[in-house]
């Protein structure tokens, strides 16, 4: 039976190249793409799909959360994490939120094929640097001072404005303690909304507290 997969990736570089792997593997194949994790959503609302090839750092919903849900909604549903990140706490994350694989971007052909069969045979799988980076972290061994956020910086304001929306100021509070406009704070909301991938304030609260990112 051939199995189906989809692709979801930010960069259609790397869409390509998965692509073209898989275009000589005969029980595999390619039945969509997607360039966000709410693209991933919308498409398994209508189609079903065996694999998700799932990249971290995206767009309208990061990976992390497109993970998440994938594992509460179509529990029947494979994914293979594929990342440049190599971060502990980001990988323990995804394999949390039910990943069954952890591949780094700089894999070749016959690694990524291999994760994805070890995947439909039931087993999970891990490059060799992923698996050394858990290992060290589950022996208390720090692989970096401080743990890379998948998602990108935020600037002082920005931080100023998510903290106090996780202490639940309304925007006319925060807006009045931080000597803003109503409109400028809307904008900043926008903004942080899109920058860690959340849909609404309670994913913004819970990403900011899962990542640590009001942490000095």
């Amino acid at each position: 039976m051939i199995k189906k997969i989809l692709i979801a990736d930010d960069h259609q570089l790397v869409i390509d190249g998965i692509k073209l792997m898989l275009s000589t593997e005969t029980d595999l194949e390619c039945v969509a793409d997607a360039h966000s994790g709410q693209e991933v959503l919308d498409y398994l609302q209508n189609k079903p799909v065996d694999m998700v090839i799932l990249d971290i750092n995206m767009p309208d919903l990061n990976g992390v959360e497109t993970c998440r849900i994938l594992q509460r909604d179509y529990p029947e549903v494979k994914v293979l994490a594929l990342s440049m990140l190599k971060e502990a706490s980001l990988i323990k994350l995804m394999l949390k939120n039910g990943a069954h694989a952890y591949v780094l971007k700089h894999a070749g052909k016959e690694e990524v094929i291999q994760a994805i069969r070890k995947v439909f045979a039931g087993q999970n799988y891990y490059s060799e640097e992923v698996s050394e980076i858990i290992m060290a972290s589950l022996a208390g061994q720090s692989t970096k001072e401080k743990p890379q956020s998948p998602f990108p910086q935020l600037s002082r304001r920005e931080k100023q404005v998510l903290r106090l929306i996780v202490d639940e100021f309304t925007t006319a509070e925060i807006a009045e303690k931080l000597h803003i406009s109503f409109g400028t704070v809307e904008t900043h909301r926008r903004n942080i909304l899109i920058k860690l991938g959340a849909r609404n304030t309670a994913g913004l609260v819970r990403t900011a507290i899962e990542y640590g990112l009001l942490e000095d």
